[in-house]
Parts: C-alpha cells; structure tokens; sequence
C-alpha cells in the first residue's frame, strides 16, 4: 500500500511536467511567430495570451485636430481588429482630462505631453504615477495674436518685443494648462524674443474650444492652442497667426496616448491593444491626402470638433495663411505617423518638457530627468505593438533637436540644459 500511495503522485507529477513542458512549446512557438522573442512576450502578455483583459475602454479627448488618430481608430474600427471597442469620450478641458484619468472615469486619453508628467511630478495638480503609450502628433499647433496688436504694429515676435517694452499696458496672453505642451511653446516663443512670459506679461489658462469667443471679446492679447483654434481665428477675423509651434521646434512631440500606471500594469494586454489601433489609424491618416481630408470631415461632426470641415482641412493638410496676407504650402504641418517618426516615446522628448518646467519655477528642484522619462514612457510596450503593426522603431531612444533660438536639445546634461536659459522664470 505504501508504495502504491507513493507511485501515483509521481505520475501525476510527470504528467503535469510533460503538460508543462508542451505548453511551453506551444507558447514559444506562437511567440516566434508573432515575431516576438519569448521571453518578452511571456513576461509581457498575461498567461501567454495577447487577449485583451478589458474589451471596452472609454478614450478622451479635447476638440482638436489632433485627437484624429484616435477618433478614426474607432470610426475606421481598427479597435475591433485588436479585440477592443474604443469610444471617444468629448471633454471640456485639460483639468477635466487630468482628474478623469487619475480617479479611472477615462481609461485612457489624448492629452498634452506635459500634462502626463505634470501629474507625475506632483505639479498642476494631484500627483500619480503616469504612462505615456505612444506619442499622437508632431507639429501643428500655433500662437495667434490679435487684431488690436496688429493695429499697433505687431506682426511678429520682434515688434512685440518692442510694444511689451514700452510697458503701456499688462499684456495677457492664454495657454491650455499649466504643464502643456501650449504653455510651454507660449513661454519659449516669448522668451526667445527677449520677452520674460512670468515677469514682462500675464498669462491665463483657456481651454481650446473657448480660446476664439475669448479672444473675440478682449480677454486676452494673443493665446498658443493646437489647431482648429489658429485657423478659426483667422476666418473670424480677430486674429492672426504670428507664430507655429513648428517654427519653435520642428517636428516636435505634441499630444500622447496617455493612462495611468496603474492602468498599465493592471490592462497590459487592453493597452498594447490600443497602442497597436491607433498606431494603425495613425498610418492610415497619413498615407495619402484623401485620407487626410476625409479625416477632416469626419472630426468636424458636432461629436467630435465641432468647426467647419475647411477651417480643420486647410492646415490639415499643410495649406497655411497667416491673417495678413501671406499664404504658403507648410512642409511641417500636422503629422500623425510619418514612417513611424512620430509615433515612438523617446525618452528626450518627455525629458525636455521637465527641463522647462524646472526653467520656469513649476519644479523646484531638479528631477532625475532620465530615470523619471523611462518609468513613464512605455517604450517596450510601445516596440511590441510597434512590431505587431509592422511600424518601425529609432535605434535610439533620444533625438537631438535645435530650437527656434538656437540651443540644440539633446538630453545629454539635462539639468546644465535647464539651467542655461537667459530667461527664465
């Protein structure tokens, strides 16, 4: 009896090893399929499986151009092909965008880059650990003046320089939120014309949609917003564009695919899902013209921007005018994909944005630059969604650019970088 009571737990146990041992084949064999290496994708991918562990997930977004990728991976379905259902939830500003994320109302968002590491840092709002999925757009935002500047003689950086100087007035220009993307282009315009954003003028925060009836009704002297809202002022007649964000920095990060950490950690599967559907919606948008434009008619809808579909189209696809008479085809207008360029979290990218928010006092003290952009951006995740849709991916996780004033970026002394600025906050 007792060496039959001890035989059949050894075989059991050698069943339940040959049933290991086979499932690990398995498993290996469908991940060297997929063209992942094993070891990733069962670290990554929940019981070897790539099956998305929430199939709904609510996306938010703020009424501009640039929430295009993520509105056409849902009207195009390509959220479907990835085993989810993405529905484009319409808010009324970036505060709301940011408490909505953090309490788990939205899964996930289009948002203002330096937003995702405000809240990461603690600044312009609750602090909470974020994620950075992939990045939405480059370019394509701007920094419309009014016409009252105009009639005093502003038509660029420099002759605003000159009329601020004269101290007539507190000048009031708006931006979308305190750590964004708009803020930030607002600030580093300003300062590279000699003109200190903190001290020389006064600065408000507006949500896009709002910033024209703003504008129109004197509220403010000039604002940085992301499109629509440039073009819209021009048609009305209130404003011009002095300025496009691409001036500033060309093909520089603008929007994220942004979730919580937790989000991250608890939905791996759910969120390479939709990294993978609106990386391929990103592609469709710029593979021709045609798509272009019909992208423009479908994000116009009351749903989703809310604007004539020629006030969208024209920037949209590169045909800019400036308000006072001059009118140029744009190599670097809005891109969503551009052979994958876009797309890819680079950890330079979320790294520069804490350089200026430590440059205008948001930060007190230096963070670990480096160490905070890797646990925010989500590059593996992004690489094996990126290996899914056949996008390709940089060598290198840092870029090195060179600003409207010169100073070329390159993450290599971050903090030197930050502190090097003439003006600052």
């Amino acid at each position: 009896m007792k060496h039959e009571t001890t035989a059949q737990p050894l075989s059991l146990e050698s069943d339940r090893r040959n049933f290991l041992r086979r499932s690990l084949q398995l498993a290996t064999g469908a991940a060297l399929m997929s063209g992942i290496a094993p070891g990733i994708r069962s670290a990554a991918w929940a019981a070897g499986s790539d099956k998305p562990e929430k199939e709904e997930v609510r996306i938010g977004f703020i009424p501009l151009t640039d929430c295009a990728s993520v509105v056409m991976a849902s009207v195009m379905g390509f959220d479907k092909k990835y085993g989810i259902k993405i529905t484009p939830t319409k808010e009324a500003s970036w505060a709301g965008i940011r408490d909505k994320l953090v309490n788990g109302e939205l899964d996930a968002a289009h948002v203002l880059y330096g937003l995702i590491y405000g809240v990461q840092l603690g600044i312009g709002g609750p602090k909470k650990d974020m994620a950075s999925l992939m990045t939405l757009n480059n370019n394509g935002q701007g920094i419309t003046l009014s016409n009252q500047l105009k009639d005093k003689g502003v038509t660029d950086g420099p002759s605003l320089a000159t009329l601020v100087a004269k101290k007539e007035k507190e000048y009031t220009f708006a931006q979308t939120f305190p750590t964004g993307t708009h803020a930030m282009w607002l600030y580093y315009w300003l300062a590279a014309h000699g003109i200190n954003p903190i001290k020389d003028v006064k600065t408000i925060v507006v949500p896009p949609p709002q910033m024209v009836a703003n504008m129109r009704v004197g509220n403010m002297d000039g604002y940085c917003v992301g499109e629509p809202w440039n073009q819209r002022a021009i048609i009305d007649k209130i404003g011009f564009s002095a300025a496009t964000s691409q001036d500033v920095w060309a093909d520089h990060p603008e929007k994220v695919l942004g979730a919580t950490a937790e989000f991250v950690q608890k939905y791996p599967n759910t969120a390479r899902a939709m990294i993978m559907a609106v990386l391929e919606a990103s592609m469709w948008i710029d593979a021709s013209a045609a798509n272009r434009s019909k992208t423009a008619e479908t994000i116009a809808a009351k749903a989703y921007v809310n604007t004539d579909v020629d006030v969208i189209r024209s920037r949209m696809i590169g045909q800019y005018e400036n308000g006072l008479g001059k009118s140029w085809s744009e190599k670097n207008h809005m891109k969503f994909y551009n052979d994958g360029a876009v797309n890819f979290p680079y950890l330079s990218d979320g790294m520069w944005f804490m350089t200026q928010h430590k440059r205008w006092g948001l930060l007190k003290d230096h963070p670990d630059y480096l160490a905070v952009a890797k646990k925010v951006n989500q590059i593996a995740l992004y690489k094996e969604a990126a290996a899914q849709v056949k996008a390709p991916v940089p060598k290198s996780e840092l870029r090195e650019s060179k600003l409207i004033d010169g100073v070329v970026w390159n993450a290599k002394d971050s903090k030197a970088y930050a502190d090097g600025f003439k003006v600052k906050g």
